[in-house]
């Protein structure tokens, strides 16, 4: 079974790709200001084409959050959200005189920056963590988790894939989903690696048919945030 993204997906909100515009501008101007070398006119040859730019990257996001972003499970007001850590979070991702290069790619980057929903597709490399108890009373396994992980090209280790980290770096393998049991004492027991998602749910329900796995998982989200 392929996971697909909600088709139902909302309207770019013109609200929203102001309220973005305005923080990516005021953040650039912060960084130009805290840091002499960054002179936004030379990045840009002009501040017309910053301008530009800004605007671009903020109608981007907005697309592209459009057909990612699990907006049902957030609670702010949306464009306002975006007003007061939009621009924060893209300057991080970029820096103030990286806008041009700005893509697809980044719009991940910034919504991981941010702590937002994004649903997990089978395509884009999303940060997943689901957890169920386990129904069966008095077994030593507590709790059921599935969650992304990667090989590290470096070391040749696994490590926890989450939303503190790069999804495009390239020390890394693709994210795959690692099936692991959780003891009373939070001690993690892995049972076994699977490619995609629900090849990891459909191991799970296979060993005990009473876990109900959602079948459309998103990253973890940690601020609230609501569209209008």
């Amino acid at each position: 079974m392929n996971i697909q993204a909600d088709a139902s997906q909302s309207a770019p909100d013109p609200a929203a790709v102001l309220g973005a515009a305005i923080s990516l501008w005021e953040a650039c101007h912060r960084t130009a200001c805290r840091k002499p070398k960054v002179n936004l006119s030379e990045c840009y040859h002009g501040g017309d084409q910053c301008m530009r730019e800004v605007m671009r990257v903020a109608t981007l996001f907005e697309e592209w959050a459009c057909r990612h972003i699990a907006f049902e499970e957030i609670d702010e007001v949306w464009p306002y959200f975006l007003e007061n850590e939009f621009g924060r979070a893209c300057i991080k991702v970029v820096g103030a005189c990286g806008l041009a290069e700005f893509g697809a790619n980044d719009c991940l980057r910034v919504a991981m920056q941010l702590w937002l929903p994004v649903r997990h597709d089978g395509v884009l490399p999303v940060p997943v963590l689901e957890e169920i108890s386990n129904p069966i009373h008095g077994v030593a396994l507590r709790i059921f988790r599935i969650q992304t992980v990667r090989d590290s090209r470096v070391y040749g280790d696994v490590v926890l894939y989450t939303s503190d980290d790069d999804p495009f770096t390239s020390e890394f393998s693709q994210p795959y989903f690692a099936f692991c049991g959780v003891y009373e004492s939070g001690e993690v027991e892995h049972i076994a690696d699977r490619l995609t998602y629900m090849e990891a749910v459909n191991l799970a329900q296979g060993l005990i048919p009473g876990l109900l796995f959602t079948l459309c998982p998103t990253s973890l989200p940690k601020p609230s945030v609501r569209r209008l």
